[in-house]
């Protein structure tokens, strides 16, 4: 009887033990309040790709580099070799781990000093959460019962994501994503075992044990987990000899800055979101950074170079270089050319034809005049100083000739030209108290690269303007924003068809792009834009302080770079579908209108003995009903009524003609759907009339 009692008082005496530790365990929790997770939030704020790699990182408040990682991010070898060195009964115990303490204490106790650490790693992250300079029974104790709070409130994969989070690597490094970055220049997601073990090491003494500074303590380190990995049998013998010699890294690797002035307008768009996500590609910024930088050495130590890549389809800018080198003083780095206001020369040249096509004035057959002409004080030259005579539109834009631009552009009217570029969403600035001159069409105003481009891009969507996005969370936004348009169908494919042809630069493919350049006055500016059916890519090279450079031409500095932009991002060169609309024919199968650019008399006059040409049927703007309905499946033709002008006319609807020169003044057309359509209408001496109806 008597040692039955026994047994029952122990396990009395036990249980009362028990709950007294419980409760004075919830009575020291209650005294230390809730743990407190702010920390583990906080982290350096990072730039994405659109496929989530970094393109860049900034610091923390504080100086600290600390990037977002899970245990997902983390290479599994690590993962294992971490557990094996630190704490491998991880998965067993509920924060504490009693017999790693009891062997540390009678560790201690007989060498007098630490052998080995009874710490988990749930209780280093307890540490980590509330950092503290003291090391003393009290300082473990709140650890062990920070930890036992974890455990309770936290699975052991978010415990391995906070330490992955926060542990310390020396200098301002903290979390296993900046430490390999840092010395490896690579996610942590593919280590070598010798790197995973070199970082599961340096969280023990991350100071002393610094590679940067202290290598062969750091590879004392390593070795030592690698042997401890070995006895575990987490790895093989074979594993650890080829891991041992394996040199550890002697510096810090900078960390990744594509795309730097990209992702700093995304932080200064929004300074308190930590992760932002771009729709740059990182392959392609990273290959085309590499070119502007090879060009730049190339070319001179004061150039810079720009590129934008914009996808036709989305509007998306899929890279974005501003400079060749960031931290280049001598070149300006600092400043984001891609949004600097340039003279582009005669890169806006398309933009006139493109006009001139899509209002029935000319055809890329049409004949102009390449010969000296003064336009009152205005006497514009060819780039090369001679003349050609007469040469067609397509062939005047393809050699960039000056002088049969600005003769489009006389007729055309320069300030109706830059009421289109504006129209079409483009910033145009003109020189300080000047007015719309004929200039512009060489060059005199300016634009930046991005909307040069963009106008381009617009040229290769069949005149529909994309809506450019580089932030992730603008893509809503820019759906919902109505399209602009540069041009019609017929008159951008009739660009993009000449600009195909125009001759490439030395050792460069004939006929793979459509592309334009531009010099500005003083070669200050070398512009290179070109398309096929999928992207648009903008170049420019020049001095950021708008120095003059002799020589800076962009048929041979620009035009280059932007072929081999091309091949960088494997382009696919694949024409524009031919809308409807389109005349193909030689200038003598022309309507005699379009076969010369009547410089004799002006296009749109005040008649004396003749009224003007105006069309009165369809008025401008009308919306006209087509009659279409399940039963009927085409249209009645639509009537057509001139007044005015000179016959015979001929009839032009969206860029084509409907019929040959003809004595009435009326005449019809069979739409062929509902949607907006140009009609044209010109006589015998050149004058024209449009408008512009919606067809429903």
């Amino acid at each position: 009887m008597t040692r039955r009692w026994c047994i029952a008082a122990l396990f009395l005496a036990v249980a009362a033990l028990g709950l007294a530790g419980t409760l004075t365990i919830r009575a020291y929790l209650a005294s230390l309040g809730p743990l407190n997770l702010g920390e583990a939030q906080r982290a350096s704020p990072v730039v994405l790709d659109r496929n989530a790699k970094l393109l860049r990182a900034f610091t923390m408040e504080d100086g600290r580099w600390r990037l977002a990682a899970a245990i997902d991010d983390v290479d599994p070898r690590l993962v294992t070799l971490l557990l094996a060195y630190e704490d491998h009964r991880f998965y067993a115990h509920r924060g504490v781990d009693v017999e790693a303490l009891s062997r540390a204490a009678l560790q201690w106790a007989w060498h007098r000093h630490v052998v080995s650490g009874g710490s988990t790693l749930t209780m280093q992250v307890a540490r980590l959460l509330e950092p503290r300079s003291e090391k003393s029974v009290r300082a473990k104790l709140r650890q062990m019962v920070r930890a036992i709070e974890l455990e309770r409130h936290h699975s052991k994969t978010e415990i391995l994501d906070l330490y992955f989070a926060l542990a310390p690597y020396g200098g301002n490094i903290e979390g296993i994503r900046a430490a390999s970055l840092a010395y490896f220049g690579k996610e942590p997601k593919r280590l070598s075992i010798a790197q995973a073990a070199l970082l599961v090491a340096l969280p023990q003494a991350p100071e002393t044990r610094r590679p940067d500074r202290f290598p062969a303590i750091a590879r004392a380190a390593r070795n030592r987990v690698l042997d401890r990995a070995y006895a575990r049998h987490v790895i093989t013998k074979a594993e650890r000899d080829a891991a041992m010699h394996e040199p550890v890294p002697k510096a810090r690797r900078p960390f990744p800055t594509l795309a730097a002035h990209a992702a700093e307008e995304a932080l200064r768009a929004d300074p308190h979101h930590r992760v932002h996500h771009l729709t740059l590609d990182a392959t392609w910024q990273a290959s085309l950074e590499a070119l502007a930088r090879e060009s730049a050495q190339r070319l001179g130590p004061q150039l810079s170079v720009a590129i934008l890549v914009i996808d036709n389809r989305t509007g998306e800018i899929r890279a974005h270089i501003g400079s060749p080198d960031y931290f280049s003083a001598a070149r300006a780095g600092a400043i984001d050319m891609t949004a600097a206001l340039r003279s582009p020369g005669s890169a806006l040249k398309p933009f006139i034809y493109a006009l001139a096509f899509e209002t029935g004035l000319a055809h890329p057959e049409t004949m102009l005049e390449d010969r000296p002409t003064r336009y009152g004080l205005y006497a514009p030259e060819d780039f090369t100083l001679g003349y050609e005579g007469n040469v067609t539109a397509r062939h005047a834009l393809q050699m960039s000739l000056n002088l049969p631009a600005v003769e489009l552009l006389s007729v055309v009217g320069p300030a109706r030209f830059l009421a289109r570029l504006h129209n079409a969403g483009t910033e145009i600035v003109l020189p300080k108290d000047s007015s719309p001159g004929l200039a512009v069409g060489l060059g005199g105003l300016g634009i930046t690269l991005v909307d040069l481009t963009k106008l381009y891009a617009g040229l290769a969507r069949g005149g529909t303007m994309p809506n450019l996005v580089e932030r992730k969370e603008q893509e809503a936004a820019a759906k919902q924003e109505p399209l602009r348009r540069i041009t019609e169908p017929v008159a951008a494919w009739y660009v993009a068809d000449i600009l195909r042809g125009a001759p490439p630069p030395e050792n460069a493919p004939y006929g793979r792009l459509a592309f334009k350049t531009g010099t500005s006055y003083g070669y200050r500016d070398a512009f290179a834009v070109g398309f096929d059916r999928d992207d648009t890519i903008g170049v420019w090279v020049g001095r950021p302080d708008n120095g003059a450079v002799p020589g800076l031409v962009g048929r041979v500095a620009a035009a280059p770079i932007l072929y081999d932009a091309f091949a960088r991002i494997s382009a696919t060169y694949e024409t524009l579908p031919k809308p409807l609309g389109v005349l193909t024919a030689r200038n003598a199968d022309l309507p005699p209108p379009l076969r010369h650019l009547r410089q004799d008399a002006p296009k749109t006059f005040a008649a004396t003995d003749t009224a003007a040409l105006k069309i009165v049927y369809p008025p401008s703007g009308a919306m006209i009903d087509l009659g279409l309905s399940a039963s009927k499946s085409a249209t009645s033709p639509l009537a057509l009524k001139a007044q005015g002008g000179v016959p015979p006319f001929t009839w032009i609807v969206n860029g084509a003609p409907i019929g040959g020169p003809d004595p009435r003044r009326q005449s019809t057309w069979a739409p062929d759907g509902a949607g907006f359509a140009r009609v044209s209408v010109m006589d015998a001496k050149g004058a024209s009339a449009s408008v512009v109806v919606r067809l429903e």
